[in-house]
C-alpha cells in the first residue's frame, strides 16, 4: 500500500510546479485521449518516450513512479498472458509443444508447494513468480518421463505479441500520466482548477464546485485511507492475523475484519471534515472568496498548444495508416 502514489503531492521547484491546474488538466485530457487514438506499437512507444521526457524535464525521479506501478503489475501480467495465449492471428512465430505425464505433472506440484513456501522470504515475488512459471513450461516442455496424459501446444503469434505490448504500455502511459498531475499540483489548486474548468455544465444546472469538491476530496483522502489500512493490517498483525494464509472461509474473514474498521474510520473522517467545512461557513453554491487566485502564464499556453497539436497529429497518424 505504500506504492500507491496517485493522490499524493511531492513539492518540487520545476516547471510542472509552475504551471496553471487547468493547462495540466487540459494537457492531462489530450494526451490520454491521443493514447486511446493511436493504434500502432511503435507510435505509442514514441508516445511513452515522450510521458519519460516529460518527467525528467519535470524533475520526477522516474523510480518514484516504477514503485507507483508495482500495484498494478498483477493487472499488466495478466493482460500479457491473456494477449499472447488467446490471440490466434497474424503470422505465427514460436511454437512450445508440452508433453504432461505423470511424473512431470508430480514435480510441477511439488514445485508450487515450494513457491507457496519460499515467495515470503524473496524480495522480489513478481520475478520470482515468473521465474517459477518458466521453470514449469521448461519441465513440461523437455521432461516427460512415464505415461503421457495430454500434449497441448502454446502458439504465439504476432498479432498477440503486438497487441500485449501495446495494452501494457498504454495503461502505464495512463497512469503515469493521472501520477504527474497529482504529484506536481496541490489538492487546493487542483480543485479550483477542476471548478474554473467545470463552469460551463452550470448553464445546464450542474454545480461544478460541488463536482470539483468531490473529485478533490476523494483524491485528497487516497493517501489518507490507504494509511490507515495499513495500519489496521499492522495492529491485526500483531495479534497473529495472516491475511496470506488459511483457506477461503479464513481469508474472507479477515478481510471483513479489514473493511469494518476501515468503514467506520471513513465514516468518522467525513463527518469531521462535515464539521470542519461548516465551521468556515462553507455552503455549496454560495459566492466565495478566493485566498489563492489562479495564473495562466505563457508555459500553459505553449503546453496546451502543444497537446493539441499532438491530438491533431495522433488523429493525422490515423487516418494515414
Amino acid at each position: 500500500m505504500n506504492n500507491i502514489i496517485i493522490g499524493q503531492y511531492v513539492p518540487g521547484d520545476s516547471f510542472l510546479y509552475k504551471m496553471d491546474p487547468r493547462s495540466k488538466i487540459v494537457a492531462l485530457i489530450l494526451l490520454m485521449v491521443s493514447t486511446f487514438i493511436l493504434q500502432n506499437v511503435f507510435h505509442i512507444l514514441v508516445m511513452l518516450s515522450l510521458v519519460l521526457i516529460l518527467l525528467w524535464a519535470g524533475g520526477i525521479p522516474i523510480g518514484r513512479i516504477i514503485r507507483g506501478l508495482r500495484p498494478i503489475m498483477i493487472l499488466l501480467t495478466f493482460t500479457f498472458t491473456f494477449q499472447i495465449l488467446f490471440v490466434e492471428t497474424g503470422s505465427l512465430l514460436y511454437t512450445l509443444p508440452l508433453t504432461i505425464s505423470v511424473y512431470n505433472l508430480l514435480i510441477a506440484i511439488a514445485l508450487v508447494v515450494l513457491y507457496v513456501l519460499t515467495r515470503k522470504r524473496v524480495r522480489f515475488r513478481l520475478f520470482y513468480f515468473l521465474a517459477y512459471v518458466a521453470g514449469i513450461l521448461a519441465l513440461f516442455n523437455l521432461f516427460a518421463p512415464g505415461d503421457v496424459l495430454t500434449s497441448p501446444v502454446i502458439n504465439v503469434y504476432s498479432d498477440g505479441v503486438r497487441g500485449a505490448f501495446y495494452i501494457m504500455i498504454r495503461l502505464v502511459i495512463i497512469v503515469t500520466l493521472s501520477t504527474i498531475l497529482t504529484l506536481t499540483t496541490k489538492p487546493t489548486d487542483l480543485t479550483l482548477g477542476l471548478e474554473q474548468l467545470l463552469k460551463p455544465l452550470s448553464l445546464i444546472k450542474i454545480s461544478a464546485e460541488e463536482i470539483a469538491l468531490i473529485i478533490s476530496i476523494a483524491l485528497r483522502y487516497i493517501p489518507t485511507l490507504l494509511d490507515e489500512a495499513n495500519k489496521i493490517m499492522l495492529a491485526q498483525a500483531s495479534r497473529g492475523v495472516d491475511f496470506t494464509e488459511g483457506k477461503l472461509k479464513d481469508k474472507i474473514m479477515q478481510i471483513i475484519s479489514l473493511l469494518v474498521p476501515m468503514f467506520i474510520i471513513s465514516f468518522k473522517r467525513s463527518d469531521e471534515l462535515a464539521n470542519a467545512m461548516e465551521a468556515r461557513n462553507f455552503v455549496p453554491g454560495q459566492y466565495r472568496t478566493r485566498l489563492h487566485v489562479l495564473s495562466w502564464q505563457w508555459i500553459d499556453t505553449v503546453v496546451v498548444i502543444t497537446s493539441t497539436l499532438f491530438i491533431a497529429g495522433s488523429i493525422v497518424v490515423v487516418i494515414l495508416t
